[in-house]
């Protein structure tokens, strides 16, 4: 009996292997057609550390939106950076995603696909979700503490209530398509057993306006940021540094952003 499990133990390692060794042949110098090497390595790493941030700087903080606006008005400068940081790493995260996808796809082109797409549906959720907590925080200035927090019970009990909205109907990927990514992660050798369970714990991440840090989410983001930071890091490796040229032109972007963003028209 033990020897019968242990033959299946090492038959299943080497079916993984096999996987592994598969995908890894298949994208061997291939460079994420888009959006590039670069702006993926840098979403795989800045995407997963800036949830992280957010997560931590609003750690402090009971998750529950009476207590979330409450802390807005008592350090309002730290809660708008932790609400920030996490919109921004999910914005961010887009590019990573589609890295990983084209990866899996590789040598399983259906997870792929499917992964990628309910994963970045779940992300334009979620960026969803960020506006309102932007606009609850503006209205709790103008209007006071006590009258946002009649008006969110109010948003909630709407929401409840709508019959049909499209960021309602797809709540679901962005819990869901996290698995599916994962599962295909494994099944394609993209990623090992255990940055594939990582990914998935990702599913476990509260979707909500005015929803702070749950113990789970320091399970979730974790999980993220060890799954897709070490491919990021594998990525910058993988090939040669920018040229000059390209520094110019990022140093150019960068300067024409600022300019714009500190005189252009405001309002």
């Amino acid at each position: 009996m033990k020897l019968e499990l242990g033959g299946r133990i090492t038959r299943w390692r080497q079916a993984g292997a096999d996987r592994r060794a598969a995908n890894a042949a298949a994208n061997l110098d291939r460079q994420p057609p888009f959006p590039g090497r670069w702006v993926s390595a840098i979403s795989l790493i800045g995407g997963p550390s800036l949830i992280m941030a957010g997560t931590l700087l609003r750690s402090p903080f009971y998750y529950f939106v009476p207590y979330q606006l409450t802390a807005y008005t008592q350090h309002p400068a730290l809660i708008t950076a932790a609400y920030a940081c996490f919109a921004s790493g999910f914005v961010l995260l887009w590019p990573a995603v589609m890295t990983l996808a084209q990866r899996i796809a590789a040598t399983s082109p259906l997870w792929g696909i499917w992964g990628g797409c309910l994963v970045i549906v779940g992300l334009f959720t979620r960026t969803f979700q960020f506006g309102t907590d932007h606009l609850a925080f503006h209205l709790t200035d103008a209007l006071g503490l006590q009258t946002m927090l009649t008006g969110i019970d109010g948003y909630y009990v709407a929401w409840r209530d709508t019959v049909w909205h499209p960021f309602r109907s797809m709540s679901g990927p962005a819990f869901f398509g996290w698995v599916v990514l994962a599962v295909g992660a494994y099944r394609s050798g993209a990623l090992g057993l255990g940055r594939s369970i990582a990914l998935g714990l990702m599913s476990a991440l509260a979707l909500g306006t005015l929803k702070g840090t749950e113990p789970q989410s320091f399970v979730a983001v974790g999980g993220l940021c060890l799954a897709f930071i070490p491919l990021g890091i594998a990525l910058l490796r993988g090939g040669p540094a920018p040229t000059r040229r390209a520094w110019i032109w990022v140093a150019v972007l960068i300067g024409v952003h600022v300019l714009m963003t500190g005189f252009g028209p405001r309002g």
